[in-house]
């Protein structure tokens, strides 16, 4: 029986994939084949990334709410994690406790973290996790 990859998703690449970014092709390329799986927190942080582009005038209102309705048609479970373990990694890399969520998730699903941030990604490193590689126009992202 086939068992379909899993993939840990991070919001910068969510929010990319939404807002047509110039690496949405390579993202989604990355993704096709995967079940993918977010941390707890990911509805919220992608919500607070798209009314914070609004808020920071580079967004209109009216494509954040359709970028939000894109987004709820994605098919992202979502993980239950140990928020104290969480913040414990967020504690151990300096980052915060968003980026240990999703640390954690990565940890606890024991799958590839596609992430665009680049701190993350060395933090996941750092803690034995494994990446997903993007290429984007031949160029290696991570």
């Amino acid at each position: 029986m086939y068992r379909m990859a899993s993939l840990v998703i991070d919001t910068s690449a969510v929010v990319a994939v939404l807002l047509n970014e110039p690496i949405r092709a390579a993202l989604i390329s990355a993704t096709e084949g995967c079940a993918l799986v977010g941390a707890p927190t990911l509805p919220w942080e992608v919500g607070n990334a798209l009314v914070t582009a609004v808020r920071r005038k580079r967004l209109a209102a009216a494509l954040a709410r359709q970028a939000w309705g894109s987004y709820q048609s994605v098919p992202v479970r979502l993980s239950q994690i140990d928020p104290g373990r969480a913040m414990d990694l967020a504690l151990e890399v300096g980052l915060y406790a968003y980026d240990g969520y999703v640390l954690e998730t990565a940890r606890v699903e024991r799958v590839p973290l596609l992430t665009l941030d680049l701190a993350l990604a060395r933090s996941a490193r750092s803690l034995g996790l494994r990446l997903k590689e993007i290429r984007n126009e031949g160029l290696q992202l991570l």
